[in-house]
């Protein structure tokens, strides 16, 4: 029997995190581009700026490890660009970024806080590695949501944790 060992805290975010954007990449580059502009219920985003949120996430992440959060004021960010393909590249570029950024923090940066909603209208100190992990299930849920426009737009939805009726596994 040989022994092994359990990756760092860190090092699980990092494997989790390659892998999940990957996936996730896997299914952005799956949308018909003749489609982005699909809004599925008048309260719905459209998939053009559903996708965006991907990036927008990756901006948090990366403000958070660097300058942190500040709510004082209403966040600014930059409208959604109008070639999907910018959008794919820069998720791409931002969670390449973000990994970066991680690999490279000191040890103390993830046994602090950061300020970010705790629930409807509340903000409180959240734990670094939590708030990593809360804002990559976060990637994981929109994907969801996203390869649901995936399918209304007749595209083709690959594999995410199994096979699919586009991606069999036989």
């Amino acid at each position: 029997m040989t022994a092994t060992t359990t990756p760092s805290a860190r090092q699980q975010f990092l494997d989790s995190h390659a892998r999940e954007t990957q996936t996730t990449l896997r299914v952005l580059r799956a949308y018909p581009r003749d489609k982005v502009d699909l809004r599925p219920h008048p309260k719905s985003k459209t998939a053009r700026e559903l996708a965006w949120m991907f990036v927008v996430e990756q901006m948090l992440t990366e403000k958070a490890l660097t300058t942190g959060l500040d709510w004082s004021q209403a966040p600014s960010l930059p409208p959604v660009p109008g070639s999907y393909d910018e959008i794919i590249d820069t998720f791409q570029n931002r969670q390449q970024r973000v990994a970066d950024l991680v690999r490279n923090q000191p040890d103390d940066t993830f046994s602090g806080t950061v300020q970010f909603y705790t629930g409807p209208k509340v903000l409180g100190d959240v734990p670094m590695m939590q708030f990593l992990w809360m804002i990559l299930s976060d990637q994981i849920h929109h994907r969801g949501q996203f390869s649901i426009y995936l399918r209304m737009a007749d595209g083709k939805v690959p594999s995410i944790y199994g096979p699919t009726a586009d991606e069999p596994w036989r």
